[in-house]
């Protein structure tokens, strides 16, 4: 099963094809290592977000029209200013209608990175990067899928399932078209107008004055909207803090934040279900009927 990607042209006049979980910056893991002071060790990263991929930028900012951006949905023909005269330009863009993806129970469907590390304990993850110390491995062979699991590789396609720590995962076809937040009916609350713009949010209760978020706690509305659906905390954490490898300060970091956007919201009586976090790992953003969503990002 084929990969959502970005054809990038670099200034040398090179072709490099760049998707889902890709790091472009100056370390030689990256994807694209571009030998450049100016660029970061990781300054941005290629991410599938409701059906479509963007460039995020992560230690510094990205130009587009000469305008610096956190982000950019990638579309062909941009031109996208790293530095001073160090532009990269999107030569296509091909996304097809589904990609194979991880689930687990307590872990959502999640479109598979290039590389990625399973682990099943304390709570099924996926994390978009080789660890020879994860009990499984996943990663693409260009035209298909490997797994190994016990120092044994496998093929991996659609329909397999396997255990990981004694949690099973399958494999599954992702469809790009997106399922949207979880929206429920009934309820006594006033409607809730959420926006959310990347690193700003606003969460209008009624007629109250709206709540303005910030930081952490905006971005975690932000991809919880981008997402489409209930995903584990792993998963919206690593798109906070993608350089962070230590999945202990991982978790203590996402707690932090998510107490900080739960205490704003609890400061402007927002009912308590707008994020919502299972047992079992998960976290989503819940509307009810009669309440508005824009997706400024």
């Amino acid at each position: 099963m084929s990969r959502a990607l970005a054809w990038i042209r670099l200034p040398d006049d090179s072709l490099v094809a760049l998707g889902h979980g890709d790091f472009i910056g100056r370390v030689w893991t990256a994807a694209l290592v571009l030998d450049d002071p100016r660029v970061s060790e990781g300054h941005a990263m290629i991410s599938l977000r409701g059906g479509e991929l963007w460039m995020l930028a992560l230690r510094r900012r990205i130009a587009v029209d000469g305008r610096g951006v956190g982000e950019v949905r990638l579309r062909a023909g941009q031109q996208i200013e790293l530095a001073d005269r160090l532009v990269l330009r999107v030569e296509s863009v091909e996304v097809p209608a589904a990609v194979l993806a991880v689930e687990a129970d307590g872990l959502p469907p999640v479109a598979l990175p290039a590389v990625a590390a399973l682990r099943g304990k304390p709570v099924p993850s996926l994390v978009g990067k080789h660890d020879p110390s994860a009990p499984c491995v996943v990663w693409t062979t260009g035209d298909g899928w490997s797994r190994l699991s016990d120092g044994v590789t496998h093929a991996l396609a659609a329909g397999d399932a396997w255990l990981v720590d004694g949690v099973r995962f399958r494999a599954v076809e992702l469809s790009l078209a997106g399922s949207g937040p979880t929206r429920q009916t009934g309820g006594v609350d006033p409607p809730l107008r959420v926006r959310v713009a990347f690193d700003t949010a606003q969460v209008q209760r009624g007629d109250d004055p709206p709540i303005l978020l910030s930081g952490q706690p905006a971005r975690i509305l932000s991809e919880l909207v981008a997402l489409g659906g209930p995903a584990g905390w792993a998963v919206v954490a690593r798109e906070l803090w993608p350089d962070e490898p230590d999945d202990f300060m991982l978790r203590k970091k996402w707690d932090v934040a998510l107490g900080r956007l739960r205490s704003r919201l609890r400061e402007g009586r927002v009912r308590a279900d707008l994020v919502r976090a299972a047992g079992t790992g998960q976290v989503e953003l819940v509307l009810h009927a009669g309440d508005a969503l824009e997706d400024n990002s």
